[in-house]
């Protein structure tokens, strides 16, 4: 799929469509009920990172909260958009006209979101992001929409500028061949140009592939002092898990730029060690992301994601904004989200700015060798915490509509 056509394809999915769908609620909802909607990939290759997970995070904010706002019910629904923008717009749709739904967070997948995104602006309803598409705040930002957690600026263009200025100046570029590698490879490639760095070659690789035996040979034949594997999913593990068998993790430095927790947990510490990539959040950081992540783990049986950190922060957020606005109309609720400081377990001092980009700090990770991990989700050394107007886009740069 060509880049521009994530945003196209959001306007061809606004008529009547013919997909079978289910969600959690079932009869219209009634005006003294505020409705939130987690939709994202519940049973597939996002399950992990997102999924279940975002659902129970949303649920622990809502709890928070005290489970009611305004003197109103909180309702939670969840729905499965199967990584398929068309069925993620109908679930959308009827959640918006037929449930009452007021936001809808989460997605984990660009080509939803965007559907999504340009749905609730034609309803006026809220759309809170945590996918990579940097559209989302640029060509397709709308009034009713905040980004919160990563964007392909962050971590593609951002790793590489913190990396480059550490001496860290020669690259090698292992890349799957379609939209998202691209735009990632070319955000890397410019910004270690910019910061007097060299990219000594570049070899694509086709989506899901099972041998790239040819391509980190080539990596590891150019000696570069860092090995950027730009994919991302089972294609990122299984590049990470050969390179660590023909040991090249341990001559040059692995990076990539969409790593989550679970998938160092799949891959164990003996093959992702080494392994450097910004995530918006770890568990372990500080005492408030501790506490809170060992409910989640109880919950969940796992640690939490970035994702699933996010979704808390953003349904938390949102919640606040409702009560400080003294309604959920959607113009006075987003300007109260834009006017409030985020203060979370997510993230201190955060600020959703005019084009809906949440800003916050994203901390530079290195996946701990086995040695120096003290047991299981143990994972990450953080390397440094950059600040988030050092990393996102700057205005300066957007091409929002909404920015003047």
């Amino acid at each position: 799929m060509q880049k521009l056509s994530l945003v196209a394809l959001a306007s061809l999915l606004f008529g009547s469509l013919a997909v079978p769908v289910e969600t959690s609620a079932q009869t219209p909802a009634p005006d003294g009920v505020v409705k939130i909607g987690v939709l994202n990939d519940q049973s597939g290759i996002y399950a992990d990172l997102a999924g279940p997970g975002s659902v129970e995070a949303a649920r622990m904010a809502i709890e928070d909260f005290g489970g009611s706002v305004l003197g109103k019910k909180i309702e939670l629904l969840s729905g499965d958009h199967q990584n398929k923008a068309d069925i993620g717009a109908t679930i959308a749709r009827s959640w918006f006209d037929r449930d009452n739904v007021d936001v809808i967070v989460d997605f984990s997948n660009s080509s939803v979101g965007l559907a999504v995104q340009a749905l609730a602006k034609q309803k006026n309803k809220i759309t809170l992001i945590a996918a990579a598409s940097s559209d989302f705040t640029g060509k397709a930002c709308t009034a009713t929409s905040a980004q919160w957690v990563y964007t392909s600026r962050t971590n593609g263009y951002g790793l590489a500028k913190a990396l480059t200025e550490k001496k860290l100046d020669t690259w090698f570029l292992v890349t799957v061949d379609y939209a998202f590698g691209h735009a990632f490879a070319d955000d890397i490639r410019r910004a270690v140009k910019e910061n007097g760095g060299t990219v000594l070659g570049e070899v694509r690789h086709p989506l899901n592939t099972s041998d790239l035996s040819s391509f980190l040979l080539q990596a590891q034949n150019s000696k570069a002092k860092v090995i950027a594997i730009v994919n991302a999913g089972g294609d990122m593990t299984t590049t990470i898990k050969q390179a660590a068998e023909f040991g090249i993790s341990s001559q040059a430095t692995m990076v990539a730029p969409i790593v989550f927790l679970t998938d160092v947990h799949a891959m164990g510490l003996p093959t992702a060690q080494g392994l450097q990539f910004f995530t918006a959040f770890y568990w372990d950081r500080d005492e408030a992301s501790r506490n809170w992540s060992k409910r989640f783990f109880e919950r969940r049986k796992a640690m939490p994601t970035m994702t699933q950190a996010g979704i808390y922060s953003a349904t938390l957020h949102y919640l606040k904004a409702v009560a400080a606005a003294k309604t959920d109309s959607t113009p006075e609720v987003m300007a109260k989200m834009r006017e409030l400081p985020v203060n979370d377990i997510f993230t201190t001092n955060g600020s959703v700015r005019e084009d809906g980009q949440m800003i916050h700090d994203m901390h530079l990770v290195e996946v701990k060798k086995p040695s120096e991990s003290k047991g299981p989700w143990d994972y990450y050394k953080v390397l440094a915490t950059v600040p988030g107007n050092k990393l996102f886009k700057p205005l300066s740069e957007s091409d929002c509509p909404l920015v003047k």
